[in-house]
């Protein structure tokens, strides 16, 4: 393991120079590693393991969407494809990764299968960390612990195809077997990570809702919204609105900022965008700074994972969560940004 230092604080992590695959394969060997839950993270750790020569199988209903998508990525049933409570059965590691709703209704059937020695694996702290409103408190005599990818399961996927990583945390919550840790490095590189960082359960599941909720999704909608808005009241067309608005930051300036951050972004625009940038970025940290420390009292209370079950534990979940969608995806931002998307040359059909 490494010590880093990151603006100024060390912290533990683990690369793959000092990690490689080939490591990771030979802890391995000797495990069956059980995807359950073939949604949102399971295809990517699960095709990426299994690109990367683990022993895994995927654990999923039959005759379900997620299934026949499980079939058409390349497991076979009856060798690689197993109703869940086989593959629970055959698997030494219970990679845990259906939603956190459907983990606490399918729990007793999991804990069932959890005999002395195997690892239970989670790409997320809720369910252990929540455990007084989940119900999920495993075995003394299995290994608990969680790699959480810094991003989607496509984008974990994608990133694998391209030959490139997507960082992750981990954390070790309970060292049954002793072998926990190089279970867990083993495990994380596997899924394609680029590098791990350490943490514990309770801050990833907290710094996880609140980055949901925050900047990576809620908040960024919010601030597109109002940009758009007063745009548009404004007089400008929806095309000028949504460029300005998110076209040139997805597709110009995040670019940058990835490569070398946001002074080096900075630096690299007109110095009008320097000027205006540097003079009002502590306003808005300042406006929104109140909101965030809302936020994540409402995540370390437990309210938020509270609403989440509630919500997602109801059976018309599904019909509420697509008319919200829809909702978004029929605004006018988000049409136009439809047709903005389909103009980039890339989009564009090649003259002959």
């Amino acid at each position: 393991m490494a010590k880093l230092n990151f603006g100024g604080t060390e912290e533990n992590v683990v690369t793959r120079e000092e990690f490689p695959l080939s490591k990771a394969q030979e802890v391995l060997k000797d495990e069956v590693v059980a995807v359950i839950g073939y949604g949102v993270q399971g295809p990517g750790q699960a095709l990426n393991q299994k690109d990367n020569g683990i022993n895994v199988i995927v654990g999923q209903r039959k005759g379900t969407k997620t299934w026949d998508k499980a079939v058409s990525d390349g497991f076979v049933p009856g060798e690689t494809l197993f109703e869940i409570e086989e593959a629970l059965e055959k698997g030494t590691v219970i990679c845990y990764l259906l939603s956190d709703a459907a983990q606490i209704a399918l729990w007793p059937t999991v804990k069932k299968h959890l005999t002395p020695g195997k690892a239970l694996y989670f790409s997320h702290g809720f369910g252990i960390t929540f455990n007084e409103q989940t119900g999920i408190v495993p075995p003394a005599d299995v290994d608990v612990f969680l790699v959480a990818p810094k991003g989607s399961g496509t984008s974990l996927r994608r990133m694998f195809l391209q030959g490139r990583g997507l960082n992750s945390s981990y954390a070790i919550f309970q060292d049954a077997t002793g072998k926990a840790f190089e279970r867990v490095i083993s495990l994380g590189i596997a899924v394609g990570s680029g590098y791990l960082f350490e943490t514990n359960f309770k801050k990833e599941v907290y710094s996880d809702l609140t980055g949901e909720r925050g900047t990576l999704m809620g908040c960024i909608q919010g601030i597109f919204a109002a940009q758009y808005d007063v745009l548009r009241s404004k007089g400008h067309s929806p095309s000028e609105a949504f460029n300005e608005t998110v076209e040139e930051l997805t597709q110009s300036l995040m670019p940058l900022v990835a490569e070398n951050g946001m002074d080096w972004m900075y630096a690299n625009c007109s110095t009008t965008a320097q000027r205006g940038a540097l003079d009002w970025w502590k306003k808005f940290r300042d406006a929104t700074k109140p909101v965030f420390e809302e936020l994540y009292e409402s995540v370390a209370t437990g309210k938020e994972s509270q609403r989440s079950i509630d919500s997602n534990s109801q059976p018309d979940y599904r019909e509420k969560l697509d008319a919200e969608l829809k909702e978004l995806r029929d605004s006018e931002l988000w049409q136009a940004g439809k047709t903005v998307r389909s103009l980039r040359p890339e989009n564009q059909a090649v003259e002959a």
